[in-house]
């Protein structure tokens, strides 16, 4: 037992290469998590006592704990057993394909990537790019909501950019947890989103297997009372105007929810900008009437790197305001209606408190004014206009007119929307997408 065994050095090293590990996966790394998660829950807990709603045990529950629970889901097994049946394949190929899902969509949420570098990073951006404005505010109506309700944020889509401006204006209300398309499963941007919270969703898939590991993810993140963020447009808008809901993930919402239990209720956003990074690329899409976007990576970096290099050389502008503005909230448990209706509902809501900014509203009078403008006859439009839509909020830079009526001409003049003639302002051939794009976003509140 006692006697000398001579071995080769490799065969040593690869033994105490597997005691070593052997050693860590069983006493080191379980107590160097333990550390770190009571350290993160310590945060967490500090953090809740700030925040207006605080972040749900749901959305701090292990990645792995919550894909397990998901596909062993009474409801994900039977449609796991009907795709296999479907397919004519093995039960354990239906499980695997289950599981990939599942690994799809199931987020990793940092409660520090959120707030030591999302926030941060979303409140440098906005208010590096954009003048940023708070339009209406439901102040009252938002801190009578019951603090057991699962809020879901619905908002109108004009931007990649709203991701970033919401998450940096809901910064005190609570975590958002996004629906967010393909787009964004690009490594290392997917690991960045899945550690904010956010989920990814195939909006072109049919299968009935996926859609409902979807449908059962979402069901148990609104029963656990994950604070959600959606766009029912299912897109960003192509014509600048807000679009007809898609009733997807309200649907997986609202069907089958409990509101006994605990009620949801949905708070309308609407976002506008005086100018959308994308706007040309959107009005592109629309008259080629499709969503494939010709946007390169590559475009975007090189578009970046000059932004930098004209801020580093003191040329750099930001790109006019962005506005938010919340309506008033509608709860679950007070609703009559179907799904259908009850999206149709919000979106109304969301175009009754769309913010009018300067360059939509310069568009809007040149949209539909009758041949040249001369610039009385433009400053006087506008407050015709402004006139005309009593409810709205209309963000008048400096509280002076005259002021906001030169911001929006020459923002228009700059980008060639519009030329100057002898009789007065007139819109270009090829800027006349552009000045349609923008008047779209407020042309529906002249109807109120």
């Amino acid at each position: 037992m006692f006697q000398m065994v001579e071995i080769h050095l490799w065969l040593l090293i690869v033994i105490l290469l597997f005691a070593a590990v052997t050693f860590a996966s069983h006493f080191l790394f379980p107590s160097v998590r333990w550390f770190f998660r009571r350290r993160m829950e310590k945060a967490v807990s500090k953090l809740n006592e700030r925040l207006d709603r605080p972040i749900e045990p749901f959305k701090l529950a292990r990645r792995h704990d919550m894909i397990q629970r998901l596909i062993y889901d009474e409801q994900v097994s039977r449609a796991i057993a009907e795709h296999a049946e479907s397919e004519g394949v093995p039960q354990n190929v239906a499980f695997e394909r289950a599981q990939r899902y599942a690994r799809e969509i199931v987020p990793s949420f940092s409660a520090t990537l959120y707030y030591g570098v999302a926030i941060r990073l979303a409140r440098f951006l906005s208010r590096s790019l954009y003048r940023v404005r708070l339009g209406h505010h439901a102040r009252e109506p938002l801190a009578s909501v019951d603090k057991s309700s699962t809020v879901v944020f619905v908002m109108n889509h004009r931007s990649n950019m709203d991701y970033v401006l919401v998450t940096y204006l809901a910064a005190e209300q609570s975590t958002l947890a996004y629906a967010v398309g393909e787009w964004a499963r690009v490594w290392p941007l997917s690991r960045l989103i899945k550690a904010m919270g956010a989920y990814f969703i195939r909006r072109k898939s049919r299968g009935a297997l996926y859609r409902r590991v979807l449908q059962r993810y979402v069901r148990l993140a609104t029963d656990g009372g994950v604070t959600q963020a959606v766009f029912p447009e299912g897109g960003l808008s192509l014509d600048g105007a807000i679009a007809d809901p898609k009733i997807g993930i309200l649907k997986y919402i609202v069907e089958g929810h409990d509101t006994e239990t605990r009620d949801v209720v949905f708070v309308p956003v609407a976002i506008n900008y005086d100018r959308v990074f994308e706007d040309k690329i959107l009005i592109a899409a629309g008259q080629a009437g499709t969503r494939r976007f010709k946007a390169k990576i590559s475009v975007v970096l090189r578009y970046i790197f000059r932004l930098l290099w004209w801020r580093l050389r003191g040329r750099y502008h930001r790109f006019g305001y962005a506005a938010v503005s919340f309506g008033a909230p509608v709860s679950l448990r007070s609703h009559k209606g179907d799904v259908q209706a009850l999206a149709e509902g919000l979106m109304a809501r969301i175009g009754d408190v769309v913010p009018v900014l300067p360059v939509p509203l310069a568009a809007l009078a040149f949209e539909t004014a009758e041949g040249a403008l001369s610039k009385p006859a433009y400053e006087a439009r506008l407050r015709e206009l402004s006139e005309a839509m009593p409810k709205a909020h209309v963000h008048v830079p400096r509280e002076d007119m005259g002021y906001a009526a030169d911001y929006g001409l020459q923002n228009l003049l700059s980008r060639g929307a519009l030329e100057e003639t002898e009789t007065g302002y007139v819109v270009t051939e090829e800027g006349a997408p552009l000045v349609r794009y923008y008047a779209a976003s407020i042309r529906h509140l002249l109807k109120g």
